[in-house]
């Protein structure tokens, strides 16, 4: 049986018994969806990307382009398997993590409007060497983060749900917040992690710590947070946010103490080649006979 796959790139490497289809080839918005057995969405396309599912009545495998996955879920039916792209984003998400924090600890966003305005201002912050950083999540994306904050002179507390791989529980959280100068958040957006970090558990952080969010927006209490860093009692750093894209008036924009980019946390240059490696990998294993890797889903 051939495999009618569908994926942004038309150049990459398939298997025999492969049909590989593309934007190039097969516009998505014009062409007759119905065949596909193997869908990528685009990176970044979203729902827009998502919503071409349901004129796919033959999809058997939906292998996302990101990590997250909670916005595919609500495809999900009878037989259709969901895979995510666990690794690709490990080192890109990781790295920024650790510029965010190190950023805002450091006044970075202080010295640019400084700069752009041609003055010299002079004044000390906060070190990033001896914080005590609670990793919220503990996945592949979170020990990478844990890998490159070894190198740095701090102390790292990861927290999961079941306490795995040496972590705390999330259920243990609350008693260390108080003890934690920053915050990194690298979990899954779930029922239970949907504002995670709501009024309570924000008032339990130590004034002056840090949040920085590289999962999902929505595992914050936006209002929560912007009575926090308009009373200037904590910072953040947000790659997400929830809304998202975050509308121009929104008044996040203006929020003391805040550092925000523009979810671009898995969106470098080592992006591509690594998730076209994944699709390809994806593919030679169906064509083999073999389940594929990152399975997170299974439609009933």
């Amino acid at each position: 049986m051939t495999i009618i796959a569908w994926s942004q790139w038309s150049d990459i490497n398939v298997p025999a018994g492969v049909e590989l289809r593309s934007e190039a080839t097969h516009p998505l918005a014009t062409s007759d969806l119905t065949d596909i057995t193997f869908y990528v969405p685009k990176y970044f396309s979203w729902r827009q990307g998502l919503e071409y599912v349901l004129q796919m009545p033959q999809l058997q495998y939906l292998q996302m382009p990101n990590a997250g996955y909670d916005d595919a879920l609500e495809y999900m039916r009878e037989g259709l398997i969901l895979a995510n792209a666990a690794g690709v984003h490990n080192d890109s998400t990781a790295e920024l993590a650790v510029g965010l924090a190190i950023a805002a600890r450091r006044g970075f966003v202080d010295f640019v409007r400084a700069q752009d305005k041609g003055e010299w201002v002079h004044q000390r912050y906060t070190s990033f060497s001896d914080s005590k950083i609670g990793l919220i999540g503990y996945g592949s994306v979170g020990k990478t983060i844990a890998k490159n904050l070894s190198g740095f002179a701090v102390e790292v507390i990861p927290f999961t749900r079941s306490g795995a791989d040496g972590s705390k529980k999330i259920s243990e959280l609350n008693s260390y917040l108080p003890t934690l100068d920053i915050v990194i958040l690298i979990l899954p957006l779930t029922p239970e992690s949907k504002h995670l970090f709501g009024k309570e558990r924000l008032a339990l952080m130590k004034d002056g710590a840090l949040i920085v969010n590289v999962a999902r927006g929505g595992i914050i209490d936006t209002d929560a947070l912007l009575l926090e860093l308009n009373n200037r009692r904590i910072h953040a750093a947000l790659d997400v946010t929830d809304p998202e894209p975050l509308p121009q008036e929104h008044p996040l924009w203006s929020a003391p103490n805040l550092l925000i980019t523009p979810h671009v946390g898995g969106d470098s240059t080592a992006f591509e080649p690594r998730c076209r490696r994944l699709v390809e990998a994806q593919l030679a294993r169906l064509a083999r006979g073999e389940e594929i890797i990152n399975i997170v889903a299974r439609g009933k």
